[in-house]
């Protein structure tokens, strides 16, 4: 396996000139831009004190100079902790702490929101927006950055080259990324991944979905997440690939717009977003009178899809390969529309414990509601006596996967089996040809009172094909299935809906939703959410908050 470090290399001396790093609408970074900066930090670094091993956060919005300041930790072999932008003040500060980081890489307005006293190991803060220093508390490293331009002038007096560039690839065993996941059933832990799990990610990347110089990648995934962070960052940079960040949630509007702009060869992303655009931009279509009837006509019905799979490809850029999602299922009546329109997607399966990637299929081999079949590189075994069958819980092993979690070793412990595989606490299936199925987390299951096990991801799946459902949460209440519901109030309105109609869908999505259960899981209420669940940065909803 190469390490990515040396293909990283690689690239940026064979496409110095060439655009990299690149702010939608903002600032732009050739590779060797980008590779100059990597040198200044590690002379920063080095004159501050920083060795190797050293923890470094970086908490700050998706941007070019975001994954430059990864890089430059990466490359000095100090340790990257990715905190999300998102997270609460005090999480982050104590996330700061809880991983000993010494340094932060941060915007300037998350941290006028920090507590510094809650993080006394922090040596100083960089600005993640023009890399000045904002706060300082070492005397070491003030006086490296009055002095940095003036090092970088002394070591490269005839210029920075391609021939200056040399990063570390012998080190694929050590601490790369301290990654503290999302928390959808818990709070975060610090997920230690090594420099191989990120190569084996990233070569598995090239290997399945090659790129070459000259292509661009629209990222939209938070970089502080280990799925956006390696298949829209490092994976497309370590080709030669573009990489423009949107720097911000992307409405449909505004990712459309990239999109057409950047014409990006993949689209890396999760659900949700697809679901939008479908529901937005495709489904109204379907509902037309019309157009509905024409649906139900053979080869008449050919024409409709092949023109609206035209319309969405176009809309996505006009050079998309394929579309790759994660992070959480797809509705399947989307998915089951998204094959009427022969349109090359594809869901994969993965978590940030194993940096991400567990189970992948191509878009044109891709089994219909599977995640995949288990990635080259790693194992992948069901804990049930007959795995094709009978759900059992999905277990790893392989170099994707973490070496644990960071100053937590009873988590770490409970993590895996006695013989060294990963629990991932999601159920499912394998079929004979390897093809996983996922059932539902092991955390969500509810047992019935006649002992049936319902899984409620697939009970949502139904709700949330009803009208005017936009999310859904389905929870054990003294042994009843209650369905919590967000409504899209502006399409209600939109329709000439009152505003006290609202108990009026919410029956009707309850008695809907019914016919298509089994009477052991159906719901016996629906209780209306006035505002979207709290989701994860893969947009996962955090179940964990409405038990």
């Amino acid at each position: 396996m190469r390490h990515y470090l040396s293909r990283l290399e690689e690239t940026v001396k064979s496409h110095w000139d060439t655009p990299a790093l690149c702010n939608w609408k903002g600032e732009q970074f050739t590779f060797g831009q980008t590779a100059e900066y990597i040198e200044k930090f590690h002379l920063l670094f080095a004159a501050a004190g920083v060795e190797k091993m050293d923890k470094i956060a970086i908490c700050a919005k998706n941007s070019a100079r975001w994954c430059i300041s990864f890089l430059a930790v990466n490359t000095y072999e100090a340790v990257a902790v990715p905190i999300l932008a998102d997270f609460h003040p005090e999480s982050v500060s104590a996330l700061v702490d809880h991983s000993e980081s010494i340094l932060l890489i941060t915007d300037n307005d998350i941290w006028k929101k920090l507590d510094a006293s809650a993080m006394p190991a922090l040596k100083g803060v960089i600005s993640a927006g023009d890399f000045s220093l904002p706060h300082c508390t070492d005397r070491k490293l003030k006086k490296a950055m009055e002095s940095l331009n003036e090092m970088f002038q002394k070591k490269f007096p005839g210029g920075f080259s391609p021939a200056d560039v040399s990063y570390p690839a012998d080190n694929g065993g050590e601490l790369a990324v301290i990654n503290y996941t999302s928390g959808t059933t818990s709070a975060p832990k610090g997920v230690m991944l090594r420099y191989e799990c990120l190569s084996s990610n990233i070569e598995f990347g090239h290997d399945f979905m090659p790129c070459t110089p000259g292509e661009t990648m629209v990222s939209m995934l938070p970089m502080a997440h280990m799925y956006g962070m390696v298949f829209e960052f490092l994976y497309p940079l370590c080709g030669g690939a573009s990489v423009w960040f949107l720097g911000k949630t992307p409405t449909p509007t505004l990712l459309l717009g990239a999109m057409a702009a950047v014409k990006p060869y993949l689209v890396i992303t999760v659900p949700l977003v697809m679901e939008k655009i479908f529901k937005g931009a495709v489904l109204p279509v379907l509902k037309k009178p019309a157009v509905s009837a024409l649906v139900r006509i053979p080869l008449l019905n050919k024409v409709i899809f092949n023109a609206i799979r035209k319309k969405l490809m176009t809309a996505l850029g006009g050079n998309v390969r394929a579309i790759v999602m994660g992070g959480a299922a797809l509705n399947p009546e989307v998915e089951m529309w998204f094959r009427r329109f022969r349109l090359p997607f594809t869901v994969g399966y993965g978590m940030t414990e194993c940096a991400p990637l567990l189970g992948y299929a191509p878009w044109d081999s891709f089994v219909p509601k599977s995640c995949g079949r288990c990635v080259d590189r790693c194992e992948v075994r069901i804990d049930s006596d007959d795995p094709e069958h009978v759900v059992g819980e999905i277990q790893v092993r392989g170099v994707n996967v973490m070496s644990g979690y960071y100053r937590n070793p009873e988590a770490t412990e409970a993590a895996f089996t006695p013989d060294g595989w990963l629990r991932t606490g999601d159920l499912g299936v394998v079929d004979a040809a390897g093809n996983i199925f996922i059932r539902g987390r092991s955390k969500n299951m509810i047992l019935s009172s006649n002992g049936q096990n319902i899984y409620p991801e697939e009970v949502e799946a139904i709700v949330n094909n009803q009208p005017y459902v936009v999310e859904s949460v389905v929870v054990d209440r003294n042994s009843r299935l209650v369905a919590l519901v967000y409504f899209d109030r502006d399409k209600m309105a939109a329709d000439g809906m009152a505003p006290d109609a609202v108990s009026s869908v919410a029956e009707t999505v309850m008695a809907e939703a019914n016919r298509s259960l089994p009477a052991y899981s159906r719901i016996s209420k629906v209780e209306v959410m006035d505002t979207p669940f709290e989701k994860t940065p893969k947009m996962s909803i955090r179940r964990f908050l409405y038990k």
